[in-house]
């Protein structure tokens, strides 16, 4: 597997064989996003409108955005709105706004209410209407609030002094009487000319013209991320960390498969495979008593999933074959009276059984002793009446390194290592025959060579 590509093939034999715990990771991630959505409240946001009237250049409209999400216009809508506990500070960071078609700004306020969220908007787009009116007016706010009706003052006054001038020139009986009141009306009318053309040429009446396009509408869902995405985007996230975990160490397996590494990792012959048949859903296992080993097999992880399905077997009696060829050719590799002992390695649990099986069919000859040995540090016993050990494991169970260390802890015991026998899980299906065939019985499976680990 640390060699193959990563096929569909792959992912769907892991959704298959680790369907529970899936599943488990799947509602831990939702209990995980819904645990964040109570450490985030739910906001809410909304958008208040405002018409900017007149001909307006693209950085201009990009300049107006940023005076409406500036500090000055947030903080008078902050001290309006009097808030306790919120800051102008605060109120920034939910504060945006965006240029759209049309010449309008469109300013959004985020809040933990529906009814806070219109406030803010519409509070923000009026002090940002004002503002900008005052900019476009120039000086102060004082001072431009104050300019023009002064101005308009001035001019008042001095269409009274015209007047007063006028009448004091007399009613126009002399020629030079009459080109002073002449002179004085057209000043008069030279000053209201200026005037109008002042109130036009005001940038304050042309651009500061702002309008606010009616009140923000009231929010009536949550603004992402909401609760249920939160919920769903953790359920997710724990599954697919889930499936890439096993992607990863699937590519980074360094356990034997086949036969002939197997045998040469623990640097002795292959006697053959023998077939244990696939153990149904709701057997019972000796290690189930531990708890830990419960839920492994609640959850699926007491089965490897990284390896391809089992295939069919055939019927009971040409499995059994394969034990009785192999318990022949143990006896043809030790002297007689034959004993070995039968390291199975510690929690193999196809191998355990594969062993108890050629116990059964070697009927003491050879005499077989089963021990289990830790992979981890393996120990076993020395040796007394025993000429050899055979080692019995399942195909992808073990690395190199591990089967090296149970033939040291061979050579360890004074056990010389005879042969090695690989299991392998096989599905049932209805046999015609359960007995022991007769000796004269034709086998129905092919031989495996000793030494190029085929068929028995």
């Amino acid at each position: 597997m640390s060699e193959d590509t990563i096929r569909l093939a792959t992912i769907g034999r892991i959704l298959r064989r680790r369907r529970r715990l899936l599943a488990v990771l799947a509602v831990v991630g939702a209990l995980f996003g819904y645990g964040t959505s109570l450490v985030f409240p739910p906001r809410y946001t909304t958008s208040a409108s405002v018409l900017l009237p007149g001909q307006w250049e693209e950085r201009e409209l990009l300049t107006q955005v940023d005076v409406a999400t500036s500090s000055t216009v947030v903080d008078r809508a902050a001290a309006t709105l009097g808030w306790t506990g919120v800051s102008g500070a605060e109120l920034r960071d939910r504060v945006t706004a965006e240029a759209a078609d049309g010449n309008i700004i469109k300013i959004s306020g985020t809040a933990d209410t529906p009814e806070r969220a219109q406030r803010l908007s519409d509070q923000v787009a009026r002090q940002f209407v004002e503002f900008a009116a005052r900019i476009a007016g120039g000086g102060t706010d004082a001072e431009a609030a104050t300019e023009p009706e002064a101005l308009r003052k001035k001019v008042e006054e001095t269409n009274r002094r015209i007047t007063d001038l006028a009448n004091a020139a007399g009613p126009g009986q002399t020629v030079e009487s009459v080109q002073g009141r002449t002179a004085l009306e057209k000043l008069r009318t030279s000053l209201e000319q200026a005037m109008t053309k002042l109130d036009e040429a005001d940038p304050a009446t042309s651009k500061a013209g702002m309008v606010v396009m009616g009140p923000a509408a009231r929010p009536t869902g949550e603004a992402p991320p909401t609760r249920t995405q939160l919920i769903v985007a953790g359920a997710l996230l724990f599954f697919l960390l889930a499936v890439i975990g096993h992607l990863a160490a699937a590519r980074t397996n360094r356990r034997l498969r086949t036969e002939p590494e197997i045998a040469a990792g623990l640097g002795s012959a292959l006697l053959g495979t023998v077939d244990v048949p696939e153990e149904q859903s709701g057997a019972h296992r000796p290690e189930d008593r531990v708890p830990r080993d419960r839920i492994r097999r609640l959850l699926g992880l007491d089965t490897r999933w990284d390896l391809p399905t089992p295939p069919s077997s055939g019927d009971e009696a040409g499995r059994r074959i394969r034990y009785r060829r192999v318990c022949a050719r143990l006896r043809d590799r030790t002297p007689a009276p034959g004993r070995l002992l039968v390291v199975v390695p510690d929690g193999d649990e196809t191998a355990r059984r594969a062993a108890g099986q050629l116990v059964a069919e070697a009927d003491g000859d050879p005499l077989l002793r089963v021990v289990e040995v830790s992979v981890d540090r393996p120990i076993v016993p020395d040796r007394d009446t025993e000429s050899g050990a055979l080692v019995v494991l399942s195909a992808g169970s073990r690395t190199a390194e591990e089967l090296a260390g149970i033939a040291e802890a061979c050579a360890d015991g004074r056990h010389e290592v005879v042969g090695v026998v690989v299991a392998g899980t096989v599905r049932i299906r209805p046999t015609r025959s359960a007995g022991r065939p007769p000796d004269d019985a034709t086998p129905a499976l092919a031989v495996r060579g000793q030494a190029t680990g085929g068929s028995l």
